[in-house]
């Protein structure tokens, strides 16, 4: 009994998987709006009601595919999701790996400038999340040393955050752009320490 019960929770935990995998790529062809619950169902060989069961919507599957993201997100660079400065190029190498949660996330982010929007909330939050986080950890490296100490921590910010943004969309449009190395020239030019007059 017991072993049955395992089985059918890990064929569970697959289906749900399967299910977060297709919502990412049919929200990544269409976006949000325009996708459709019965699309997804239907790709995953559902009915409606049977994918509801798992996800009682198309905005709930959609906080599912964003929350697995984050998760993957998490793992990786911490409990906070917050990524050093001096990291953010293995981020962008990262992402150009999974080009469909960058499209994704890309199409979300400007749908959700709309107040209308699903992703609207779920992104102001984020993006104001990943503000206050990052200037955070800015300070704390200029307390260390690391980053020069004449930047305003919360601006830093807003343009680390506009720049991976920004270099992700040219990316989408020409895979050769090089995201690594508009990081790197920003963070080496910017945000490195000065060298002292004696030096």
């Amino acid at each position: 009994m017991e072993a049955r019960r395992r089985g059918s929770y890990a064929k569970t935990a697959q289906r749900r998987r399967d299910i977060l995998r297709t919502a990412l790529e049919v929200f990544t062809e269409r976006g949000y709006e325009a996708a459709s619950f019965r699309e997804i169902a239907h790709r995953v060989g559902m009915s409606e009601t049977g994918l509801a069961h798992h996800f009682g919507g198309k905005s709930a599957l959609l906080a599912a595919v964003l929350a697995a993201g984050e998760e993957d997100d998490k793992a990786r660079w911490g409990a906070d999701g917050v990524i050093p400065p001096e990291r953010l190029p293995d981020l962008v190498a990262q992402n150009a790996e999974r080009r469909g949660i960058v499209q994704l996330f890309t199409k979300l982010s400007a749908e959700g400038t709309s107040r209308a929007s699903q992703a609207h909330e779920y992104f102001t939050e984020r993006y104001a999340r990943l503000r206050r986080l990052t200037a955070n950890d800015v300070r704390s490296r200029q307390q260390d040393g690391t980053i020069r100490p004449d930047v305003d921590p919360d601006v830093v910010a807003q343009v680390l955050l506009a720049v991976m943004d920004g270099l992700q969309v040219q990316w989408l449009y020409d895979q050769d752009v090089d995201m690594v190395a508009g990081l790197d020239l920003l963070l080496e030019t910017w945000l490195a320490p000065r060298p002292s007059p004696e030096a």
